[in-house]
């Protein structure tokens, strides 16, 4: 793997919740072929299944950013993001197992897809090692230790392109991580994220109501029964 030691440029202006546009693009691209991920550290077991501590606290940190706790609702770490996308790191997705997944990977424009042999989980061990030496370079500090407007920076110079990680497009782990925490927010608690379905009560969406069309067009009217969730045990009913 090549190393990039790229310098983090100064600061652009950054709106908190910039990171959100387009969120009802939730799905991730493809991920298509096994590649060797780093020997991870030892985990903690009590935060995680997949992701060592320190990446565990970076994916709290990161998803945060992209989803702050505002006057408009909770955010990611409130939601369970990070809960959610180690979850999803231990299923088929995570493993790259659903996709094609042989080369060549062409770097070209956007519609050719998702071009680097890293599954899911490789992506984010590899992305987040990257990322950490980065900024252990720059910041003498782990992403999850630095100011909020500094983790905003690097977040907004992956979006852009202008921070590489190692031989990782910067903006390809910063959609991974977008949408992924998007999905954690907004997809039903049983995936393990959305907790107490504050995303959806954030929204006014029903969830898995099996039936609300009494509802609809009603020119913005608030949706008065709480959410219910594809599991019974988490569903809840409150009346406005």
């Amino acid at each position: 793997m090549t190393h990039h030691h790229a310098t983090i440029p100064s600061r652009p202006s950054l709106a908190r919740r910039q990171f959100i546009k387009g969120a009802t693009a939730l799905a991730s691209a493809p991920f298509w072929r096994d590649a060797a991920a780093r020997t991870p550290p030892a985990r903690s077991p009590d935060l995680s299944r997949f992701f060592t501590s320190d990446e565990f606290h970076f994916v709290e940190s990161a998803s945060e950013c992209i989803l702050p706790h505002d006057e408009n609702g909770p955010g990611a770490q409130e939601l369970g993001v990070a809960g959610f996308i180690d979850q999803q790191m231990q299923t088929p997705y995570g493993h790259g197992e659903l996709w094609y997944r042989k080369p060549p990977f062409v770097s070209g424009p956007p519609e050719l897809g998702y071009q680097l042999p890293y599954t899911p989980r490789q992506l984010y061990r590899n992305g987040i090692y990257s990322l950490t030496q980065q900024c252990l370079r720059h910041y003498h500090a782990p992403f999850h230790q630095l100011p909020q407007d500094t983790q905003q920076l690097v977040l907004s110079h992956l979006e852009t392109g202008a921070l590489t990680l190692e031989d990782i497009p910067g903006p390809t782990f910063f959609e991974q991580l977008r949408n992924n925490t998007l999905e954690g927010a907004f997809s039903d608690p049983i995936y393990g994220g959305n907790r107490d379905m504050k995303g959806w009560i954030m929204m006014g969406f029903p969830g898995a109501r099996a039936d609300f069309m009494d509802w609809i067009n009603q020119n913005g009217a608030p949706y008065p029964f709480g959410p219910v969730s594809i599991s019974p045990s988490l569903s809840m009913t409150i009346r406005e």
